[in-house]
């Protein structure tokens, strides 16, 4: 599943380039998890005033009104560019501007693409209320973090993907920025000491700057709008090795799965 630093890939990838294009039609194909909300025709004519991004959604800025919220959901991705071939089964969503394409390509179709009038009108406001504090901005603070994590009774790694202390911690980087700070994805959030808690903070900013300085991961089919991979999974220490000696003190990496999800740790470098 693409997540914050594939959405941020996929953004610094073609929002310079879509800025100031005008829209000159939009298509729909099969639904996606949410309805557009408004005629495809009534997008013709804006302009584009640039790309943003919340969590997990890029926002779409347009002019002289409105505001697209684009997800990539489960497996989704962006394209774009001039020119580009006739829409296959899976691309559901092109926004053609004068100055490229903007298709969305997503397979299992959990993405959307939502327009609202702007970021505090339905359904945007619903879509973002609930969102944590962004953890590459100065808005995430160490004080803060530790202050929210007592109040908070499940796993840490369950926390951290809920999204709501902070936002767009996935699982690939939950499991390596616990492995970093040398905490066990079973421990009680509530539990974790300060030195601990700011250990933690500052695994997740060094986790997800080094995924977005690799481009993100690539488990399966994500690609940047200009089609290119990430390699940040090459460079894992524990996602996806279950079994595989610790990069750091050679145990056997463990897998688990919590709430649905596989965990990934070592049971020696992570302590409970």
């Amino acid at each position: 599943m693409p997540e914050l630093p594939e959405v941020e890939v996929t953004r610094r990838s073609f929002a310079g380039r879509i800025s100031g294009a005008r829209i000159q039609a939009a298509r729909l194909g099969k639904p996606l998890r949410w309805p557009l909300g408004c005629p495809c025709e009534d997008l013709t004519g804006r302009t584009v005033a640039g790309v943003r991004r919340r969590g997990k959604y890029l926002l779409i800025d347009l002019k002289p009104s409105g505001v697209l919220l684009l997800h990539l959901g489960m497996s989704g991705s962006v394209l774009f560019d001039q020119g580009l071939p006739p829409p296959g089964r899976h691309d559901h969503f092109d926004l053609v501007t004068t100055q490229g394409t903007l298709r969305l390509h997503d397979p299992r179709r959990f993405g959307a693409v939502v327009y609202a009038q702007d970021e505090g009108a339905e359904p945007a406001r619903k879509l973002l209320s609930g969102l944590g504090v962004e953890p590459l901005g100065g808005q995430f603070e160490a004080q803060a973090f530790h202050r929210a994590l007592k109040d908070k009774k499940a796993a840490i790694k369950q926390v951290l993907l809920a999204g709501q202390v902070v936002v767009g911690v996935g699982n690939i980087y939950a499991c390596e920025a616990l492995f970093m700070a040398g905490i066990r994805p079973t421990l009680r959030a509530y539990r974790l000491s300060r030195p601990r808690a700011d250990r933690l903070h500052a695994a997740i900013c060094q986790v997800l700057e080094q995924a977005l300085a690799q481009g993100g991961s690539t488990l399966r089919d994500f690609s940047n709008a200009m089609g290119q991979a990430g390699h940040f999974q090459l460079a894992a220490q524990v996602y996806d090795r279950a079994g595989q000696p610790c990069r750091r003190c050679q145990a056997p990496i463990r897998r688990i799965v919590q709430q649905q999800r596989s965990s990934y740790f070592c049971p020696d470098c992570q302590r409970p």
